[in-house]
């Protein structure tokens, strides 16, 4: 499908027969297209207007399409979509211009229609991008209104990735480095529903009321919902496995927690990860309502909480990886302040 919009294409062709062709096809599409003779002309245009997808030949004066994209890739703010069109198909071409940094490549001549789809997975990677950019964007504003430091996301990554490896080691089979590598990237969004709590419940420096506490468990089912409506509308799958994340991340291994009372296996292994990992900062962690908690009482907290509050295996990959969780609390303990 073309674009709805006037979307930005680059197309960086020596030859002004080819380009004519290209830009054609493109306008036809409904593309806003620029147009550049030369790698230097293509790098200056590319600052300048910094547009979403660019078509490249390899083979041009002053700078080659090789340069052309290592260039782009330290230059560009937003993540660009590059696709080389190039007369060589030999392997160490393609390979080369991929290792570079290009996300396709298209051999000449092409079908338009074979160009028109590659454009068409250009504009999906490029919508599902700026979604998570957006989601990122909700989840360090979340952050910011309730006090914390971008350093929480940050480690909770890193205690995420650590048990994800423990449970690799014991030879859980859905953990690979791919499931791994998705919860690394998403367990940032595990309180994105706290930007629809108050402030007043949000940030109290006391313990909360009752009340108060049932208007905070909201958070995860106001987060699981806004996910749910975007994994909806694009199909992508890793916003049902951030769903996951942030709907179950308050269930506790024995039945206790909320919002369902979900128990034991029944708890999607993502969220129990995220749930000792969330835990673990809270308690280590300086916040405005309290000092965070000695090394000795982290552990203690954590070991008994074993089968009760976690899944003992995590519990278990804690107290052997103890020294890692409790150096990344060091290394980040000065963002607390």
């Amino acid at each position: 499908m073309p674009p709805l919009t006037h979307q930005k294409i680059l197309v960086a062709e020596d030859s002004l027969s080819q380009r004519a062709i290209i830009s054609r096809h493109l306008r036809k599409w409904n593309y806003d297209v620029l147009e550049a003779s030369d790698g230097l002309q293509a790098l200056s245009l590319f600052r300048r207007e910094s547009p979403p997808i660019v078509i490249t030949d390899l083979d041009m004066p002053g700078i080659d399409g090789f340069r052309l994209i290592e260039a782009i890739r330290k230059s560009e703010i937003f993540r660009t979509f590059i696709i080389v069109l190039s007369a060589s198909g030999d392997k160490s071409s393609v390979v080369s211009s991929l290792a570079m940094g290009a996300d396709d490549y298209l051999v000449k001549p092409y079908h338009p229609e074979e160009l028109r789809v590659r454009l068409s997975g250009a504009e999906r990677v490029l919508l599902l991008q700026n979604q998570e950019l957006l989601i990122f964007a909700m989840a360090q504003m979340v952050d910011t209104r309730s006090r914390e430091t971008g350093a929480h996301l940050d480690r909770v990554q890193f205690f995420c990735r650590k048990l994800a490896e423990g449970l690799a080691a014991m030879g859980e089979e859905i953990v690979t480095p791919s499931w791994t590598n998705q919860l690394f990237s998403l367990s940032p969004l595990h309180d994105v529903g706290k930007i629809g709590i108050p402030d007043a419940v949000l940030n109290k420096p006391g313990r909360l009321t009752p009340e108060e506490f049932e208007v905070m468990k909201e958070h995860v089912t106001i987060g699981a919902d806004i996910i749910a409506r975007i994994h909806e509308k694009t199909g992508y799958a890793p916003f049902a496995f951030a769903e996951d994340i942030i709907r179950y991340h308050h269930e506790k291994f024995d039945g206790s927690g909320y919002p369902e009372g979900l128990s034991g296996d029944a708890i999607p292994l993502a969220a129990r990860i995220v749930a000792l990992a969330d835990v673990y900062d809270a308690i280590s962690s300086k916040r405005v309502y309290k000092p965070g908690f000695s090394r000795e009482a982290c552990w203690d907290i954590i070991n008994e909480g074993r089968g009760t509050h976690f899944d003992p295996r995590l519990t278990d990959i804690f107290k052997e990886e103890e020294s890692f969780f409790w150096g990344i609390v060091e290394e980040y303990r000065d963002l607390d302040m």
